[in-house]
């Protein structure tokens, strides 16, 4: 064989990067959809209920029926987009911006979980770019700060500046992690949309536009988390919610139909 069909053989061979990160991944299992009118930036679950989020509302539905139960319109003036909601005992806990605005601004909303009432508000101001999901494990929360290339990012920040924080109940920062490059490539030129722990200690994160979901971990040194695999789901990205329960139901939406949709999600080893 010549030199040159060498090389050329030699530049086909995948290499130890390329099986890492375009291994073909897992896929979770479709299991049922609910329509739902709010179901534009994502859908939280938990006690019986899925409740449908969008821009400045939230729609609360009964899991078994399908049936609307109770709604919250915001201001739009005073709440222009909220990005997810997480159940969080009696409250559900909505983590907002000023998307597509800048400076960015966030705030962080506690929602009566049954009634839908507004309890409470936080303004975290300007900081790591637009908080787009809030998520609490072991006593803490943890935000994540979306960055975009282009429509409501700032300048000098694009998607690589993706962060997550954790914080005490005081929304004091005591911890910070970014993103590692294969997930950043498959966030671009947007951000991440969702995330929630799972029962299994992994981090899960969505972005805005794919079908599928990274799983990460927190690493023992540094300040990257690590990816450890990504599972295909049936519907484009935004924000995201885990079913309580040891079936590893998770919830997500598709914006075209503005439906809520349940996942069974494959456990990992």
């Amino acid at each position: 064989m010549s030199a040159l069909l060498l090389l050329a053989a030699a530049a086909l061979q995948p290499t130890a990067a390329d099986v890492s990160t375009h291994q073909p991944p897992l896929a979770a299992e479709e299991l049922r959809r609910i329509p739902a009118e709010e179901a534009r930036q994502g859908v939280a679950a938990g006690h019986g209920s899925v409740y449908a989020i969008g821009d400045h509302e939230v729609g609360r539905y009964n899991a078994r029926t399908g049936q609307r139960v109770a709604r919250w319109n915001g201001d739009p003036a005073r709440f222009p987009h909220l990005n997810s909601c997480e159940l969080n005992g009696r409250d559900l806990v909505c983590a907002a911006s000023n998307y597509p605005k800048v400076p960015m601004s966030s705030q962080v909303l506690w929602l009566d979980a049954t009634t839908l009432k507004l309890r409470r508000t936080y303004s975290l101001g300007h900081g790591h770019g637009s908080l787009t999901w809030l998520t609490r494990r072991d006593g803490a929360w943890y935000a994540c700060y979306a960055n975009y290339d282009g429509k409501g990012g700032e300048p000098g920040r694009d998607h690589r500046q993706t962060t997550l924080v954790r914080l005490d109940d005081r929304m004091r920062e005591t911890g910070l992690w970014t993103f590692p490059d294969s997930v950043l490539d498959r966030f671009a030129p947007r951000s991440a949309s969702g995330g929630s722990w799972g029962d299994d200690g992994l981090l899960y994160v969505t972005g805005h536009d794919r079908p599928e979901m990274y799983a990460l971990k927190l690493p023992a040194k540094g300040s990257v988390l690590e990816h450890v695999t990504t599972i295909a789901l049936p519907t484009d990205g935004q924000a995201i919610g885990w079913e309580q329960g040891p079936a590893r139901v998770l919830w997500s939406i598709e914006r075209k139909s503005t439906e809520m949709v349940a996942s069974r999600v494959p456990a990992l080893k």
